[in-house]
């Protein structure tokens, strides 16, 4: 069960893949922010291209649990996409994911963002299980 990873940014949007098994990822690509609809068409061709069966769109709340203006972006471009693919769609808190990551880097020793992905992938899997917006 391969799952997409995506990492929204105004600018770039970072992209990881799983392994078949769904428990490990690996960074995948960065695209350049084109449009919602342009970004979604793309993710949702490389979903597919990937044998992904779900995607995962990471979305920061702040602190009492409620999207950022970063987050409400996240959550329009999880829509663009759910009408992009049949696959499922689910956001994903990543409020304290770059901490965490560096510090699963350090522990792991790998370099560059391999340690971020095997993190990221690990903990959306779980969580796509329980909240999906699809």
């Amino acid at each position: 069960m391969r799952i997409l990873a995506v990492d929204p940014g105004e600018k770039r949007l970072g992209l990881a893949i799983s392994d078949p098994s769904g428990t490990i990822a690996n960074p995948l690509s960065v695209i350049q922010h084109s449009s919602r609809t342009v970004d979604a068409a793309l993710i949702a061709q490389i979903a597919s291209e990937q044998g992904a069966v779900q995607i995962v769109v990471g979305q920061a709340l702040d602190d009492d649990g409620q999207p950022t203006p970063e987050g409400r972006r996240a959550a329009r471009l999880a829509e663009a996409i759910r009408h992009q693919t049949d696959l499922a769609v689910c956001l994903w808190d990543e409020s304290g994911t770059t901490q965490a990551a560096q510090q699963a880097r350090r522990r792991m020793e790998c370099g560059g963002k391999n340690g971020e992905a095997i993190w990221m992938i690990s903990r959306l899997r779980s969580f796509c299980s329980l909240i999906s917006i699809r």
